[in-house]
């Protein structure tokens, strides 16, 4: 018995979860867990549904089977093997804290994914990178080299065969060609103080204004800076008797948990871009607790 999930997107129609529902039926597939939403403002329809196929249909079969549903929906679909775990290759500049907290959520198995390279422009995490058996690339970029930089990154990427590229706080602005190469397929971390605390230090200039919320904002990567669909956001309450040093170390930890909670539901089929937003269904209670893990 093989677990798949289903991903669906399509325009709203009536009768798609009861063609969707009766396909997986008629194949010997018993649904364990569903998602969908419905979109009035856009007339988009998601969904997302986990199966178990028992019967002798493998995944070719069930794809080549369920087009003949979807061309009568104009669906986009997908089918996943639940048991194959998503390569990524993760990008890294100087702060480490996400990249050390990815390796670890990874290496306990809290994070259904595979990461099959490290790249950066530094070469500060490349003894921690090798320890983990990781492939580690450092690639230095400037305004000269930047095109060559680039496709040596997207070797990197396509030779490992990774499906994800995690920017772990790597301060390198990605060309628009890049960009639009892997729509979708790019995903971001930052401080939640933009646009009022821009450029360095903006713990520092966020502590001389007295905020008391700091935040993290986890999304995919366009050509806008820093404007891709949100995945993901979180924040933690500071008050006046904390130090600036206390922001950035508060800083770091909601930035750490909020891309591991993005890449969570992104490994997990459970996101899709809706526009400039997302759509992003809710782990399983018996999921849920590794995606909360901080």
């Amino acid at each position: 018995m093989t677990k798949y999930c289903l991903t669906v997107t399509c325009e709203t129609s009536r009768g798609i979860v009861a063609a969707i529902a009766t396909f997986l039926a008629n194949h010997d597939c018993n649904i364990s867990d569903s998602s969908q939403y419905d979109d009035m403002e856009t007339g988009q329809f998601f969904m997302r549904i986990s199966f178990d196929a028992q019967g002798t249909f493998g995944q070719p079969e069930l794809e080549a089977a369920f087009a003949k549903v979807a061309e009568t929906f104009g669906m986009t679909f997908a089918f996943h093997d639940e048991s194959k775990k998503m390569k990524v290759v993760i990008m890294v500049s100087r702060f480490g804290h996400c990249l050390n907290d990815l390796l670890y959520r990874v290496k306990i198995g809290a994070l259904p994914v595979e990461i099959v390279g490290v790249v950066s422009n530094h070469m500060d995490y490349q003894k921690v990178v090798v320890n983990n058996d990781i492939p580690f690339h450092c690639i230095k970029v400037t305004k000269e080299n930047k095109p060559e930089a680039e496709a040596a990154i997207m070797r990197v990427v396509e030779d490992a065969g990774a499906e994800l590229i995690v920017l772990a706080r790597y301060m390198q602005i990605l060309s628009d060609e890049m960009c639009q190469k892997m729509s979708g397929r790019i995903i971001n971390i930052h401080h939640s103080f933009l646009p009022s605390f821009k450029g360095a230090n903006p713990y520092k200039q966020a502590y001389e204004r007295g905020v008391k919320l700091i935040g993290a904002t986890s999304h995919y990567v366009t050509a806008d800076l820093d404007e891709g669909p949100i995945i993901e956001q979180d924040i933690v309450r500071i008050t006046h008797a904390q130090s600036a040093s206390d922001y950035v170390s508060l800083g770091r930890d909601v930035e750490s948990q909020v891309l591991s909670r993005a890449i969570h539901a992104h490994a997990n089929h459970r996101v899709f871009v809706n526009g400039n937003k997302t759509v992003v269904f809710s782990a399983s209670p018996g999921s849920y607790s590794s995606e909360r893990m901080g």
